[in-house]
C-alpha cells in the first residue's frame, strides 16, 4: 500500500481538504465539510443545487477511483469526498435551517453507517470510484427520504 500524497491536489480533494486524515471518525468529519457547502449552495436555485450536486458525485467517481488505486486500496477510510456528495444528495430541496442541516447530518451517518440493502451490498460488490460512491449516494438518497418525510410529518 503507498502513503498518501499530501502534494498531490486529487488526494488532497478525496480527503476532503484533509478532514479525511482525522484519526477517528473520518466519515463524519468529511460529512461536516459537506455543511457549509451545502448552505452556500442551497442559496442557489434548485436546478443549480441539482448541477453542483451532480458534478461533485460525477467528479468524485474519478477523484476517488484514482486516490483509492494510489494507495493500493479498495476504499481508504481517509476518502471522504464521498461523504461530501451524500450529504449534498441528502439535502435536496432541504429547508435551509439549522434543524434541517442537523437532521440530514445524522441521518445520513447513520444510513451511511448502517448500511442496509442494498448500501452494504453496493459496498462490497463494485469497486473503483463507482462503487466509493455509489453507497454513500444510496445512503443519501434513503436519509433524504427521510428528511422529507421528516419536514412533511412536522408541516
Amino acid at each position: 500500500m503507498s502513503t498518501l500524497d499530501r502534494r498531490n491536489p486529487v488526494h488532497w480533494l478525496a480527503f476532503g481538504l484533509g478532514s479525511g486524515l482525522a484519526p477517528k471518525a473520518p466519515g463524519t468529519l468529511g460529512t461536516l465539510v459537506a455543511v457549509p457547502l451545502w448552505w452556500l449552495l442551497a442559496q442557489a436555485p434548485l436546478w443549480g443545487y441539482l448541477l453542483a450536486t451532480i458534478f461533485l458525485a460525477l467528479a468524485g467517481i474519478g477523484i476517488c477511483g484514482r486516490t483509492a488505486r494510489d494507495l493500493g486500496v479498495h476504499d481508504h477510510a481517509g476518502i471522504v469526498w464521498d461523504e461530501i456528495a451524500g450529504y449534498l444528495v441528502t439535502m435536496i430541496a432541504a429547508p435551509v435551517t439549522p434543524l434541517s442541516a442537523v437532521a440530514g447530518f445524522v441521518l445520513f451517518r447513520v444510513f451511511d453507517i448502517a448500511k442496509p440493502w442494498p448500501i452494504g451490498w453496493l459496498d462490497a460488490r463494485v469497486g473503483g470510484g463507482t462503487g466509493i460512491m455509489a453507497d454513500d449516494l444510496l445512503a443519501g438518497v434513503y436519509a433524504g427520504l427521510v428528511l422529507q418525510l421528516l419536514v412533511l410529518w412536522s408541516a
